[in-house]
């Protein structure tokens, strides 16, 4: 479950890179260090940006991580932009993710590169979703 987490302050938000190994350990394990970082800032706007190393989750992990996670994330994410950088890992599969995580009602959008999630973030031209 190693992995590395850098924070980026910006502004509006907070960009986070991740990089490690892909398991749904270490997704866990990272996302609830980045909302304690978000809860500890006073941040409510977050940009993921993955390079997470090995094959992509079933859709079973995939539905288990995004609904409990963004259940918990809810309270103090008000927008999230997410990136997975591994052209390994079906972007349907984030889609699904995305998919679930508005259906328990955070408001998150998945990107193919950090130019257009960032965008997103400053409430450019691709922020109608």
């Amino acid at each position: 479950m190693p992995y590395t987490l850098i924070l980026h302050e910006r502004p509006a938000y907070l960009h986070v890179t991740v990089s490690g190994d892909n398991s749904p350990e270490t997704v866990r394990a990272y996302l609830r260090e980045v909302l304690a970082a978000c809860i500890a800032r006073g941040v409510s706007a977050l940009l993921i940006e993955e390079h997470l190393d090995g094959p992509p989750f079933d859709l079973l992990d995939v539905f288990r991580i995004a609904s409990e996670e963004s259940l918990r994330a809810k309270p103090q994410i008000e927008r999230l932009a997410w990136v997975d950088t591994n052209p390994d890992h079906p972007h349907a599969n984030m889609q699904f993710a995305e998919n679930v995580a508005v259906n328990r009602g955070l408001h998150m959008r998945v990107f193919p590169g950090v130019a257009e999630a960032e965008e997103w973030m400053a409430g450019g031209a691709t922020a109608a979703g």
